[in-house]
């Protein structure tokens, strides 16, 4: 009864769908590239509803997606190059195909294994990439990039053994980018600077740790607590601007006091 109830959901959305690519001027203009931008904020947006816990804007912003999907797809239907049923069906096949230790006999002793599994099958794909790191998107934001181009790279073996040996790299790269720092020269200096976010990146990994989310927990914090800060200021009668950094780090503290 539910799976019924959910493929005529799905149902519904094609028509509705299909009237407003007839019906709508807004929808008829749309194209692949058009809707290409809007994605990516939806995305995000999915991403804040997720970090905030935010379970109904999880589930709105899940529908807003999926209808970029359904988009996709029907756009793709009236230019003869796909439609819906070969989005699904695409990805029924790849899920079969690179979880072997479900739908057919291989045995794995933990996530490590079906992580493995799945970047060695997704080389054997008459479809794949030829290289390992090629599969990850160009315009992909750097820090979620750097992870997961360390992340493919471990798949292959390709990390240290011990993850409290990636804090000797850390200490190093920080070394390295203070030395530039002294000589400041920009562009050494941005070089490693870079090469220390790379292997902060690697440490949060090996912790089981996701940077991009833990950076985006700390700005939603630093977000609140100035919000605070300006409220107090302000409640003050007072002008921030002209507060020294010692006045604003009192009320700075007060706002973690309330955490």
């Amino acid at each position: 009864m539910k799976r019924e109830k959910e493929l005529e959901s799905f149902g519904r959305l094609l028509d509705i769908m299909d009237r407003l690519r007839e019906e709508c001027p807004w929808d008829r203009e749309q194209t692949a590239n058009s809707l290409r931008p809007l994605t990516i904020e939806e995305t995000y947006e999915l991403s804040e509803a997720i970090l905030l816990g935010d379970t109904s804007n999880i589930s709105k912003e899940l529908g807003d997606l999926l209808l970029h999907i359904v988009f996709y797809a029907k756009i793709g239907s009236e230019r003869g190059e796909f439609d819906i049923s070969d989005v699904i069906n695409r990805l029924c096949d790849k899920l079969i195909y690179r979880h072997p230790h479900v739908f057919s006999d291989t045995e794995v002793r933990g996530t490590r294994d079906v992580v493995e599994n799945w970047e060695q099958l997704k080389g054997k794909e008459k479809d794949g990439n030829r290289s390992l790191l090629s599969g990850v998107p160009a315009s992909m934001p750097s820090l979620v990039k750097a992870y997961r181009i360390q992340d493919k790279a471990r798949a292959v073996g390709f990390d240290w053994k011990d993850r409290n040996e990636v804090w000797s790299k850390v200490k190093e790269e920080i070394a390295e980018f203070e030395r530039e720092a002294e000589s400041g020269a920009m562009e050494r200096m941005e070089r490693e600077f870079g090469d220390l976010l790379f292997s902060l990146v690697n440490a949060a990994r090996l912790y089981d740790i996701n940077p991009d989310t833990a950076l985006e927990g700390t700005n939603h914090k630093f977000i609140k607590r100035f919000g605070y800060l300006e409220r107090r200021v302000k409640d003050m009668g007072l002008n921030i601007k002209e507060l020294s950094l010692r006045e604003m780090d009192a009320f700075w503290e007060e706002a973690k006091s309330y955490e």
